[in-house]
C-alpha cells in the first residue's frame, strides 16, 4: 500500500532537508504596495535579517479579438524574514505567507512555530480564508553519510520509486537521469505532487555526492478558514509520514537510526 498506516518515527541520521509550509491566500494588495512594517515588529525576535527580492509571476493568457496571447505581469515584492542563524525563513507576498526550516526536528516544534506566526498574520492583515495550504518534505538520502556507499539504491529505496533502478539487469552507474514523477489525488480532498530519483541537492554546486531525493508536496484547497489549518496540516503531515516510511527498506530505516518516541 503506498500510504500503509505506519507508525511516526525519528532518526538519529535523518535525510530531510528541508520542510515548507505554505498558505496561500486572495490577493492582499496592502501586502505589495508597503514595506510590512508591523508585520515586521511582530516577528523580528525570531526572524530579525529582513531582505525584498522581486517575484516576476508567469505571463497571464489574455484573450485579443478570436486569439489569445501571452502577456507579462509586473513582479511582486517577497519579503524574507530569516532567523538569525540563516536556518529559519517566513516568506511573505501579496498571495502567501510560507515559513520553510533546514532544521526541522519535530513536527510539534514547526507546527508552534507556524501558528504562532500565522496567528501574528491573521492579526495584521486579516485574510477571508485561505486557498490552498501546502506542505512539503525533502529528504535526500546520502549513502556516503550513511555508510552504505557498497549498496545500491535498490537495497534502500522500494522498487516503486526506483523505475528501471530497481530491475536486476541494470547497471545503476550506468544510468544517468531516472526521474518518477507523479501527481494525484488522495483521501480527504488532498492532493500529493512526487518526484523520486537520484540527483544532486543544490544543482551539485556545494556537494557532487549523487543522493536519492524523495521531495513529497502534500496540499489541500478550496475557501479554508483559519480554523481549519490545523486539522488540514495534521492530515498532510501524516500523508508525508507514511510516505517516507512506505518508501524506504529496512536496511535504509537502520541505517538512519530510528529513535523511541
Amino acid at each position: 500500500m503506498l500510504f500503509a498506516p505506519y507508525q511516526r518515527e525519528h532518526y538519529a541520521r535523518s535525510p530531510l532537508v528541508e520542510v515548507i509550509c505554505q498558505l496561500r491566500f486572495p490577493t492582499i494588495l496592502s501586502i505589495g504596495a508597503n514595506e510590512p512594517a508591523a508585520f515586521q515588529e511582530e516577528v523580528r525576535r525570531d526572524f530579525p535579517r529582513y531582505a525584498v527580492r522581486q517575484e516576476q509571476l508567469p505571463p497571464r493568457v489574455v484573450k485579443r479579438g478570436n486569439a489569445t496571447a501571452l502577456e507579462p505581469q509586473k513582479p511582486i515584492p517577497n519579503y524574507n524574514f530569516v532567523s538569525e542563524d540563516g536556518r529559519w525563513k517566513l516568506n511573505l507576498t501579496q498571495n502567501f505567507i510560507a515559513l520553510s526550516t533546514l532544521s526541522y526536528q519535530r513536527w510539534e516544534d514547526f507546527a508552534v512555530r507556524l501558528d504562532k506566526h500565522l496567528a501574528q498574520f491573521i492579526q495584521i492583515y486579516q485574510p477571508s480564508y485561505f486557498e490552498r495550504i501546502g506542505l512539503r518534505y525533502v529528504n535526500a538520502v546520502s549513502r556516503r553519510a550513511l555508510g552504505l556507499e557498497d549498496r545500491l539504491w535498490d537495497d534502500l529505496i522500494q522498487d516503486q520509486y526506483l523505475g528501471i533502478l530497481s530491475q536486476p539487469d541494470v547497471e545503476e552507474s550506468e544510468i544517468t537521469k531516472c526521474t518518477l514523477d507523479v501527481e494525484t489525488p488522495l483521501v480527504g480532498g488532498c492532493r500529493m505532487k512526487l518526484r523520486a530519483g537520484p540527483g544532486l541537492v543544490g544543482g551539485g554546486k556545494a556537494d557532487k555526492e549523487v543522493k536519492f531525493v524523495l521531495d513529497g508536496d502534500f496540499s489541500t484547497a478550496g475557501q479554508l478558514g483559519a480554523d481549519t489549518v490545523p486539522e488540514k496540516l495534521e492530515q498532510l503531515h501524516r500523508y508525508a509520514v507514511c510516505l517516507f516510511r512506505g518508501a524506504v527498506t529496512e536496511e535504509l530505516r537502520q541505517a538512519m537510526g530510528p529513535l523511541e518516541e
